[in-house]
């Protein structure tokens, strides 16, 4: 088992063996008195792996009643948070008690941010289901919904008491899920870790799985240190954004049909990083190993929405502090800055 230490404001580990799923009833129970759990869930994920970790959980002597919610991005809401306190509620979940996401990013930020705000916060434990959540959602305490106007705009901070990641979950998504994970493990690279990158671009979508548990433990890592050193997003931690100002941007166009987040992501990555180039900021040999990289994993590098209409979108990124926003900007591969500007002067930036 690969274990990870975060020493955030709420210290937790997380946890990476595959088939550790089966045991995660005994594992939770370590880190919790309570053994009333609500367990949250999508409709996907609910019919292959719900049974497992009830299952578990009652092994290790908890009662365990089940949230189930569509699955996709547009659930990530307001309504679906309600029906979410609804069930608690009615199931008489108190203080003492927990929450389970079991899921994707999605089901973390919705389940996270319910914990967060429920009677004024209980604990919760994290199970990610996906490479994206595995290596990124998961681990560092923001917890989200959307808005219509914008990704992740009401949130709060809420670590989780623990983390388990199970890489076997990976084999029953589909290549583009996978993919969709892919370009989150590559942006670590890209901001931090040159080793990293050069083991993903070792491989690609067909043979990524031989050094999969590696890849999550380096990405998780390198968010552990970077939570660390700012958990609060005042600085260091906006580097985690790198491709995702214009990513959310390409979402929120999209209107969350189109483009999945980490497809966002890949384009936004080499959207922001051609124009770094353009501003002699980047190395010309760094983007185009970025791109052979985000070509390998089946990932877009642009889509067919206009800059000009993506920029306004970026003014209600979280990443905009007044009339500036915030820009992470890669000199070279495993190096990253951020770069602070105007909004009119970004927009001039990115239109060059």
């Amino acid at each position: 088992m690969k274990k990870i230490s975060v020493k955030a404001s709420k210290p937790y580990e997380v946890l990476i063996e595959q088939g550790i799923l089966s045991r995660c009833g005994k594992l939770v129970s370590e880190v919790t008195k309570t053994r009333f759990a609500a367990l949250v869930t999508d409709d996907t994920v609910d019919s292959l792996y719900s049974g497992k970790v009830i299952g578990s959980l009652e092994e290790a002597g908890f009662r365990v009643v089940k949230f189930v919610f569509k699955s996709g991005e547009k659930s990530k809401c307001s309504e679906t948070l309600n029906r979410i306190y609804s069930f608690l509620a009615e199931n008489s979940i108190t203080r003492s008690d927990c929450l389970i996401a079991l899921g994707g990013g999605v089901v973390g930020d919705i389940t996270g941010y319910a914990a967060a705000t429920y009677l004024r916060g209980l604990a919760y434990i994290q199970i990610p289901t996906t490479l994206l959540a595995q290596i990124d959602s998961s681990v560092g305490g923001k917890t989200a919904i959307d808005l219509p106007c914008g990704k992740n705009l009401v949130g709060a901070f809420k670590q989780p008491e623990l983390v388990i990641c199970d890489p076997l979950t990976l084999k029953t998504l589909s290549p583009e899920i996978v993919s969709d994970g892919m370009a989150e493990a590559i942006k670590y690279g890209m901001i931090r870790s040159r080793e990293l990158f050069d083991i993903i671009a070792s491989h690609t979508i067909d043979d990524y799985f031989d050094d999969i548990d590696d890849i999550i433990f380096r990405c998780v890592s390198i968010k552990r240190d970077v939570v660390e050193n700012d958990e609060f997003d005042k600085g260091e931690r906006m580097l985690l954004n790198f491709g995702h100002t214009m990513g959310h941007a390409i979402e929120s166009f999209f209107h969350y049909e189109t483009y999945t987040h980490g497809n966002a992501v890949a384009a936004g990555m080499h959207i922001i990083t051609e124009q770094a180039v353009k501003h002699s900021e980047c190395k010309a040999e760094a983007l185009e190993a970025l791109d052979r990289v985000i070509t390998s994993y089946r990932l877009p590098l642009n889509t067919e929405a206009k800059i000009s209409d993506l920029i306004p979108l970026c003014a209600n990124d979280k990443k905009c502090e007044s009339s500036s926003i915030n820009a992470i900007i890669c000199s070279d591969i495993g190096t990253s800055s951020i770069k602070k500007m105007p909004f009119e002067e970004f927009r001039a930036y990115m239109e060059a």
